[in-house]
């Protein structure tokens, strides 16, 4: 009687658990299973944020981040999710009319904000189902599908920052499963209980290494996608960094960008530049980044890369040999990449590793900076060809000195900054005298080396901002800003000592004694504008010129006509009208004195 009985309780126990038990067995299963996976779609999204703490604590995210997490539902089994701030507002999510929406449910403010997953799960029409009408043509939209629903907590330092809602679709997981405990409980209705939930684990543990299978695809497949968004990034880095290297207006701007870019682009490499000297034995410092040793001077010679011509990388082969500029005792592995540039050596590039990064990621950055130093190589022979030109637009081919455009430019700086300041800028017109003689006599190379000798004399006058040119033929202007009256005295008689003592010899035969009629003009007094002051000197250097040549002229403004004084400049005075309208009307060329009434 027993055994019946235990048959009738046996079968109607198969029964029941056929028709009860498949159900809640499931659901509790494929909860737990959620949950782990929640857990990795959590860690997908914090790895790709650039600041976790600060995206939860702000709720704002950049467009690179906003790029990634779009495709986050495409790469996994949610098809929907959502971002929260602490107080549960919504800042991101796949739907955009959530935005700013604010949760205000019991589970978020009890549950989630104090550091626990709440999961549930509830049947929805296939309307409310992202993308799933998109995708299937045979899904009614009154369909009801099995929808999960998780708030995984952010949690910084035991403090609730924010929440993540994930939204997944069980609906066929969830039935296969049922089906196949229901089938499993009445094809084995004799077996025991126990053998029945053995079975049902069996099962789901099957398909749990099934999704642990598909996981692992799309781990792979993420970390392929992670790799071609690395190299868009550093393509996109380098095109910035040659953008801002060609509008670079100075080497030292030059050097400075190609810093930041550096200690951003590679910030596990200690890096530093040197560049050939104009002598070209050594090659000078101009910049680190990231701790990167940095000596005032290294020698080429010294350094492998150089030597050899081709980047050299120490550390990876049996046998290294360590450059002079290299601490010996270090040990780490470095690039010296020498920096070319229309089949020159312009400089060096050196990176070495810091002491917290990997080798490997290490010897990896090799190309990235490789493409580096390439960029840099043509941003300097830019910016050298681009000094070329310039200084050849402002300087006379024959003297070396300033020609007469720079000079214009140079002078009204000088007379802004004297309105400004209230300053004296002085301006000293020089003519060789009788210079014509030298060249008929002696040939156009000798006035040209008599001309050449002047300019090293008013070239070595200048100091500081001040400045000598070459206006055209034998004469001459100097530019002398912030003298008083008895500095310019001064220099002025140096000069023409230094002029007319000269001793000049030209192929074996010596040349002339050599003298300067000279005519000198203040600003403001004479003049607020270039041609003013320009005129002004030039009217007094030819004044010299009348006078018997050899002597200097301060130019004045008061009634006599400028006198040939070569001890001290004349004290100006102020000029009325009338005298300004004579002055005016006075001939630039050859005259014999300033008009007065």
């Amino acid at each position: 009687m027993l055994w019946p009985v235990l048959a009738v309780l046996t079968i109607a126990a198969a029964i029941s658990g056929a028709a009860y038990l498949p159900t809640p067995v499931v659901d509790y299963f494929l909860k737990q299973d959620i949950l782990d996976r929640s857990e990795l779609w959590q860690r997908r999204i914090t790895l790709h944020l650039r600041d976790t703490e600060a995206t939860f604590r702000n709720g704002t995210t950049s467009p690179e981040e906003n790029d990634f997490l779009s495709l986050l539902p495409e790469a996994s089994d949610v098809y929907r999710f959502k971002l929260f701030t602490a107080d549960g507002r919504v800042f991101w999510s796949t739907r955009s009319s959530d935005l700013g929406t604010i949760n205000e449910k019991d589970y978020f403010t009890s549950i989630v904000s104090d550091g626990e997953i709440y999961y549930k799960h509830e049947p929805k029409p296939a309307s409310e189902i992202d993308g799933l009408l998109l995708h299937s043509h045979n899904t009614a939209p009154d369909a009801i599908h099995e929808i999960a629903e998780v708030y995984v907590p952010m949690m910084q330092n035991g403090e609730f920052i924010g929440a993540i809602e994930f939204y997944t679709d069980i609906t066929k997981v969830r039935t296969l499963f049922i089906q196949r405990v229901h089938t499993a409980l009445i094809a084995l209705s004799a077996l025991a209980i126990i053998v029945v939930l053995l079975i049902g684990g069996l099962i789901v543990r099957s398909n749990r290494a099934r999704l642990n299978a598909l996981n692992s695809k799309s781990k792979s497949e993420r970390a392929l996608m992670d790799q071609q968004l690395h190299l868009a990034q550093e393509v996109k880095l380098l095109g910035e960094l040659n953008e801002w290297l060609q509008s670079s207006r100075s080497l030292d701007e030059l050097f400075e960008m190609f810093t930041k870019f550096m200690a951003y682009m590679l910030p596990d490499c200690a890096g530093s530049i040197y560049v050939y000297s104009n002598s070209r034995d050594v090659l000078d410092g101009v910049s680190a980044w990231n701790g990167g040793e940095l000596k005032r001077h290294i020698h080429p010679d010294g350094c492998w890369g150089l030597r050899r011509g081709r980047t050299y990388t120490y550390g990876v082969h049996e046998v290294d040999f360590v450059c002079e500029h290299v601490d010996e005792e270090d040990g780490e592995p470095y690039f010296c990449f020498p920096i070319l540039a229309h089949g020159e050596t312009v400089g060096l590039m050196h990176l070495k590793k810091v002491a917290h990064a990997d080798k490997e990621e290490f010897l990896e950055s090799r190309k990235l900076a490789q493409m580096c130093a390439e960029q840099i190589s043509m941003a300097i022979a830019n910016v050298r060809m681009r000094d070329q030109l310039q200084e050849q637009s402002i300087r006379d081919p024959l003297t070396g000195l300033f020609n007469r455009r720079h000079m214009i430019d140079r002078l009204r700086h000088f007379l802004m900054t004297s309105s400004d300041k209230q300053q004296n800028t002085h301006l000293v017109y020089l003519d060789l005298d009788h210079f014509k003689r030298f060249n008929d006599t002696h040939g156009h190379d000798a006035g040209d080396y008599v001309l050449r000798a002047v300019g090293e004399i008013l070239d070595e006058s200048c100091t500081d901002d001040e400045i000598a040119c070459r206006m055209g033929g034998e004469e001459f202007v100097v530019l002398w800003p912030r003298l008083t009256n008895e500095e310019l005295q001064e220099r002025i008689t140096v000069l023409c000592s230094k002029i007319s003592g000269l001793a000049l010899t030209y192929q074996s035969q010596p040349l002339p004694k050599i003298t300067a009629s000279i005519g000198v003009a203040t600003a403001p007094q004479h003049g607020e504008l270039p041609q003013e002051l320009l005129r002004a000197a030039d009217e007094a250097m030819y004044q010299a010129k009348h006078n018997g040549r050899d002597q200097v002229i301060y130019y004045r403004t008061d009634q006599n006509p400028p006198l040939a004084e070569q001890s001290q400049p004349i004290v100006t005075s102020s000029t009325s009208d009338h005298e300004e309208r004579n002055l005016k009307s006075a001939s630039k060329r050859g005259t014999t004195e300033i008009a007065a009434e």
